[in-house]
């Protein structure tokens, strides 16, 4: 399958290419700059120059592949409404010329709102506290009669090279000399590991139904202060309990996240995509150390 990808060079993108390689698929991924394009050549990956903003040539590109992944997203958190817009476009761009067809087109969301409070299922509903429109943009493009579904991601998609969710907490652990979390930390944390994300990705492209939530976790529920605890150790800090009125000010813009309870399960994902994720754990992962070497 001659498969196109956005956000090819980064966390997720860069280990979606791989296993779609290794898996026979011709690839091509979307490249912004020349050191973009560069990396995609040496990872024997064709290159498509272009951006999220820039709707021709992604219609140009989704006409002449047999398939889409979009990864790509502009992680600017000072204007989320704006980024989360232009993913819309760019889907809406992608998914337009896909219409009359079966090829696949497989988006991305986050599971940190699927249901606060208690353990979400692909059965959910996106929150409606959720910015990011690709849920809603996904069930549209299945309504047109696009072969669409979207891969729900945990919050921390772990592994090295990481500089997600986890990177952060540790910075802000590390700047202010404590490893914190809100009230007694008991809010649940959702992840998965980067590589088996990636297999999802190519599984969901082969063989999801349209209009599937699909959702890449592998560990549902990590308690917080957990979390907290094995940074405040591997950085030689006290781990600590904030109060709510003081998170905003301790956290920054990822006070939010680090207030959520947000268990999710993948039990009918693992069922409907025969899909068992392999790799070591969150926790596992940071005691490795490698999330600390610029901390």
């Amino acid at each position: 399958m001659k498969v196109f990808v956005t956000g090819a060079t980064g966390f997720v993108g860069s280990a979606v290419l791989k296993e779609l390689l290794q898996a026979g698929h011709e690839v091509t991924g979307l490249a912004r700059s020349d050191k973009a394009a560069n990396l995609l050549t040496e990872a024997g990956v064709a290159v498509h120059r272009g951006s999220l903003e820039d709707t021709d040539s992604l219609r140009q590109a989704a006409r002449e592949a047999d398939g889409i992944i979009h990864l790509g997203f502009i992680h600017d958190f000072s204007n989320y409404e704006a980024a989360a817009e232009i993913d819309r476009l760019a889907i809406e761009a992608m998914g337009s010329e896909l219409e009359g067809t079966d090829k696949p087109i497989v988006l991305t969301s986050g599971a940190l709102m699927v249901a606060p409070g208690r353990i979400g299922t692909e059965e959910d509903e996106a929150s409606a506290h959720s910015i990011r429109h690709s849920e809603t943009a996904a069930r549209a493009l299945v309504q047109r009669g696009v072969h669409a579904s979207v891969i729900r991601l945990a919050p921390s998609v772990h592994d090295v090279g990481d500089h997600g969710f986890m990177h952060t907490l540790i910075h802000i652990a590390h700047s202010k000399g404590v490893s914190a979390y809100i009230g007694d930390g008991t809010n649940r944390w959702c992840a998965v590991h980067r590589l088996d994300a990636a297999i999802l990705f190519r599984k969901a492209l082969e063989h999801a139904a349209a209009g599937k939530m699909l959702h890449g976790i592998d560990e549902e529920a990590i308690p917080f202060r957990e979390i907290a605890e094995v940074i405040g150790q591997e950085l030689g800090l006290p781990a600590a309990s904030i109060s709510a009125d003081e998170a905003a000010e301790h956290f920054g813009w990822i006070h939010f996240a680090v207030a959520a309870d947000a268990p999710v399960s993948s039990t009918l994902t693992r069922e409907w995509m025969d899909w068992t994720p392999v790799h070591h754990g969150l926790i596992a992962d940071l005691k490795q150390g490698h999330y600390f070497t610029e901390a």
